[in-house]
């Protein structure tokens, strides 16, 4: 068995996931084809699909025209090792798009990212609750996460 996420465009799909494997290494995409039948979105050669991998994970995506818009329920998270690319990621992904707290943020087409260190998670698996309280304070705090000031939190006197 494999698993895929599958992505709904209404627009710019091609754009959209040659964006989105420009930024995030080791990805690629392996094909796009127009569908060459008459579908419930439209005429032959008028809806198109893709297949794409951003970074190790699989990806499918269709533009087939209005359906239901992305939403939160649904986001892609990035972990990053630096803030340099933290910060490279956050940058182009907000461009058109939205910041909203805590890393999160939506694409210029709507697609909701959470862009987190990978620090992150280890400073919220701590096993001293305090720290962990501390640390997730910050986070709440922050639009853009900042690993320094994740780490600030997690060194400060309890």
């Amino acid at each position: 068995m494999k698993v895929t996420q599958h992505l709904w465009f209404e627009k710019d799909m091609e754009a959209a996931i040659g964006f989105y494997t420009s930024l995030i290494p080791g990805s690629s995409v392996q094909w796009i084809s127009p569908l060459l039948a008459e579908t419930p979105s439209g005429p032959p050669g008028s809806v198109k699909v893709a297949s794409f991998t951003l970074g190790d994970q699989r990806y499918m995506a269709i533009e087939a025209g209005p359906l239901d818009p992305f939403n939160h329920s649904f986001s892609i998270m990035v972990e990053c090792e630096t803030q340099g690319d933290l910060d490279r990621l956050w940058d182009a992904l907000k461009e058109g798009g939205a910041v909203e707290q805590c890393g999160w943020l939506k694409d210029r087409w709507g697609l909701s990212w959470q862009i987190a260190p990978t620090r992150l998670g280890e400073l919220m698996n701590d096993p001293d609750q305090a720290k962990v309280k501390r640390v997730t304070e910050a986070m709440l705090k922050m639009v853009k996460l900042d690993i320094a000031g994740l780490e600030a939190a997690a060194a400060a006197a309890g």
